[in-house]
């Protein structure tokens, strides 16, 4: 029994279930097209699938990107210790773990229409794919604002049945959001990932990178501020979007040296951003269920 529970724990670290801030930098977007989708009444029942779909999504994302970078973790400082670069556990049991998990969450699906099935399955693929694109994709990051995003048309599927244009303009948004902060994390593993090749928004941008994540979070927010006038959101959804910028520039603060700890501490930060536009949507739709 002890050596079940020893494996289990070492498939948890794998996934990261120690490290939530992959979870919540998924789920805010997914949130933000649940509520605006539903005009604030999401039914529980669809609030549970999203829920437990983005968590084991992103899980599944953890094992599948540790095992096609189990050659290159071996050779950064952050990354040496993971659990399949060390051995600990082995590269099928990797790949069996991200295999349930993807499974698992879109079995979730079935009871949601075939719109729904669809994005899916595209979901799926992009999260499956996003770690081979460190190897040729100069940005790689804004393919994962699209893995990261996709909950959001996937939202308007399930509750409306179809996708309209205000659900992939706030996926543009999160794609713009996703390279603002990964380019934050990336800045922290540079010198690692120029000495084996690999490709990152950090290094495309080169000194220009703090320049290009104030860009990235302003086409976040003027996006973000857009779909709420499409909606006619009203002066609590602007506030929470007022809110998130005054976050950017906090970001934009600590960056602005560049010293690594810095950078990883902004990442972190960026689950407030998105908590921040989630309470707009939320408080929105208090007053307006009030005002009716």
């Amino acid at each position: 029994m002890s050596a079940i529970i020893e494996r289990l724990g070492l498939y948890a670290r794998l996934v990261r279930i120690d490290k939530p801030i992959g979870i919540l930098l998924l789920m805010w977007p997914t949130l933000w097209g649940l509520w605006t989708a539903a005009d604030g009444e999401p039914p529980w029942h669809i609030f549970v699938i999203f829920v437990l779909g983005t968590a084991l999504m992103r899980s599944a994302g953890c094992a599948i990107n540790d095992y096609f970078d189990r050659d290159f973790d071996l050779h950064v400082q952050r990354t040496e210790q993971r659990v399949l670069t060390t051995g600990r556990i082995r590269p099928a049991e990797a790949l069996g773990v991200a295999a349930v998990l993807a499974l698992i969450s879109l079995a979730l699906v079935i009871p949601l229409n075939p719109l729904s099935w669809a994005l899916a399955v595209v979901a799926a693929v992009l999260a499956g794919t996003y770690p081979l694109f460190k190897r040729f994709f100069a940005i790689p990051q804004a393919y994962l604002g699209i893995a990261f995003g996709f909950g959001i048309p996937m939202s308007f599927a399930a509750l409306q049945g179809t996708v309209p244009l205000e659900a992939w303009l706030m996926l543009t948004a999160n794609v713009a959001w996703a390279v603002a902060y990964d380019t934050e994390y990336a800045m922290v593993d540079r010198p690692d990932d120029l000495r084996l090749g690999l490709k990152t928004s950090a290094i495309t941008f080169g000194r220009w990178d703090v320049a290009a994540i104030a860009l990235c979070y302003a086409i976040t927010l003027g996006l973000l501020a857009v779909v709420g006038k499409m909606l006619g959101y009203g002066i609590s959804y602007y506030l929470g979007l007022v809110v998130a910028a005054g976050i950017a520039v906090l970001h934009l603060c600590w960056i602005r040296d560049r010293e690594p700890r810095a950078c990883f501490r902004a990442f972190m930060h960026n689950t407030w951003l998105g908590a921040a536009v989630f309470v707009g949507i939320l408080v929105d739709s208090w007053v307006r269920a009030a005002a009716w």
